[in-house]
């Protein structure tokens, strides 16, 4: 079957086609960055006007990639959330419209679902069963993942997640919108250990995080520099982030392969791409003997080729699929509500 996949979650308009036999045939994706950047952030309604703009041309465009037409979609999978309300509408309207317009039926998807299934995309994808670190915009959380809808949370963010963290960190160093990816970028250039920064819960014993504290110690460490940051203390304060940032997430996801006895770990979501986090992960998979999986590059951020798969294999675990026209979007929706498992 050919699924039609559309993400309108937050700043991203994406579609995709995939198909159950083959795999991605296509994606088209439009990112809204430097529109928001002269706003310092996501502004929503511009947000969902430019979807509305986004959405038919980019249709188009992965449609022809593929050298399909829209008679051959068999089901249309979109985001039903989380994200931003007026964002989900344009996605959720346009699937409903276009399914009833072609007598299909629609896959309503969970956004970080659609994260944490993005690395079967790749060319040598993870197997059941995994632990999972999804670190994607305001959710940082550990899963043991069993299988599509199998899903047990091993520990989650209690306050800032690990991307708001960047973003806003990178915002105290005066880096324009989006902060995080700069940060990332910037931290390459400063020299390791210039500034200590708190792990926090490191030692908490449980797979819980917690980061607001780092960034409140950025905030600290901006504050003792006065109104002239240099190039210099920026690259430092960067490194000094990351490194504790990273350092975290380690951990945590070690405990979790041990706590779980499982060998694969899959990183999911935008803070995935981090390339130090990466290394570490990598190196820290050689000594151990574990394996590390992650998303493509282009995969990272929020796409349509993940939802096109992902509303791919639940009609595969036996998800039906729903008759067109009767749609609700979910803002907030905690992703244990699609799991079989329950919440531990």
């Amino acid at each position: 079957m050919l699924v039609l996949g559309i993400e309108s979650s937050c700043d991203e308009t994406g579609i995709a086609l995939y198909d159950s036999a083959a795999g991605l045939l296509s994606h088209a994706l439009y990112s809204q960055v430097a529109m928001h950047a002269e706003y310092g952030g996501v502004v929503p309604e511009l947000a969902s006007r430019d979807h509305i703009r986004r959405v038919v041309p980019l249709l188009r465009e992965a449609l022809s990639k593929a050298g399909r037409s829209l008679t051959d979609v068999g089901a249309v999978a979109y985001t039903r959330g989380p994200g931003l309300a007026g964002a989900l509408l344009v996605g959720c309207a346009f699937a409903e419209a276009l399914a009833l317009a072609l007598d299909k039926p629609t896959i309503p998807v969970h956004h970080l679902e659609g994260h944490l299934l993005s690395p079967l995309l790749s060319s040598d994808p993870p197997t059941f069963p995994f632990v999972a670190l999804l670190v994607s915009g305001g959710h940082t959380q550990l899963m043991r993942v069993d299988g599509v809808g199998e899903y047990e949370l091993l520990g989650e963010t209690l306050d800032d997640a690990a991307g708001e963290a960047f973003d806003k960190s990178g915002k105290l160093l005066g880096l324009p919108y989006p902060g995080g990816a700069l940060l990332s970028k910037l931290a390459v250039q400063g020299k390791p250990e210039v500034y200590k920064l708190p792990r926090p819960m490191l030692h908490s014993g449980d797979l819980n995080f917690s980061f607001s504290g780092l960034k409140t110690a950025v905030l600290m460490l901006v504050r003792e520099q006065g109104d002239d940051l240099s190039d210099e203390f920026k690259a430092n304060a960067a490194r000094a982030f990351q490194e504790a940032m990273v350092e975290v997430l380690l951990k945590k996801s070690l405990m979790a392969l041990k706590q779980t006895g499982l060998k694969q770990l899959v990183v999911a979501g935008g803070v995935g791409a981090n390339q130090q986090l990466r290394s570490t992960l990598n190196n820290e998979a050689k000594r151990k003997h574990f394996r590390v999986y992650y998303p493509e590059l282009e995969f990272c951020t929020d796409n349509g080729a993940m939802i096109a798969l992902a509303g791919c294999l639940r009609l595969q675990s036996g998800t039906p699929a729903k008759e067109a026209g009767q749609f609700a979007i979910q803002p907030r929706w905690p992703l244990m509500e699609m799991s079989t498992k329950g919440c531990t």
